[in-house]
C-alpha cells in the first residue's frame, strides 16, 4: 500500500471512485463534489493552489482512493473528496489517509474543516475518531450546500 501525490494519469480513476459513491449514496445531485467543475481534473486543480495537496492510494498496482487537502479560510484548511473504491473500504485507509491529510495540514494551518453528509454514518465516525468537533452550521461558502454536517478540527 502506498500513499502518493496525484499523477495526472489518476484523473479519470478517481472521478469514477468518487461519482460511484456519491451515486451509492443518492448524492449525485446539484451541491455535492458530484458536480464540481475540478473533478475530472483534480491534478491540475490542486497544482494550482497553494499549500494543497491530493493524495492517492495505491495497492496492487491499483488506485483505490484518495484525499486531498486546500485552502479554505484563514489559516484553515478543507478535508477534500476523502473516497475508497468498494474493494478499499473497511481495511482501514480511510484512516491512513486521514492520518496524511492531517500531517499536511499541521505544517500549514491552525485547523482543519470539512462537510459531509448524515448518511454517510462510516465517515462520520471516522472524522469523530480523529477529534473533528461537528458544527451547527457550514463555516463559509464551499458550493456544497446540499452537504448536512460540517467539522472543524483544530491543531
Amino acid at each position: 500500500m502506498t500513499i502518493r501525490p496525484i499523477q495526472e494519469t489518476d484523473n479519470a480513476v478517481m472521478a469514477k471512485i468518487i461519482r460511484e459513491n456519491l451515486e451509492y449514496y443518492q448524492l449525485d445531485i446539484p451541491g455535492t463534489a458530484y458536480f464540481d467543475p475540478e473533478l475530472d481534473h483534480l491534478y491540475e486543480f490542486y497544482q494550482q493552489l497553494p499549500h494543497a495537496e491530493y493524495w492517492v492510494l495505491i495497492e496492487n498496482n491499483q488506485l483505490i482512493g484518495g484525499v486531498g487537502v486546500a485552502p479554505f479560510a484563514e489559516n484553515i484548511a478543507e478535508l477534500q473528496k476523502l473516497y475508497l473504491s468498494s474493494t478499499a473500504k473497511g481495511k482501514g485507509y480511510g484512516q491512513q489517509l486521514m492520518s496524511h491529510a492531517l500531517k499536511f495540514a499541521q505544517t500549514y494551518y491552525q485547523g482543519i474543516y470539512l462537510e459531509t453528509f448524515a448518511t454517510m454514518d462510516k465517515a462520520l465516525r471516522l472524522y469523530e475518531k480523529n477529534q473533528f468537533e461537528r458544527l451547527e452550521k457550514p463555516l463559509g461558502a464551499s458550493g456544497h450546500d446540499t452537504m448536512d454536517c460540517w467539522y472543524l478540527k483544530k491543531f
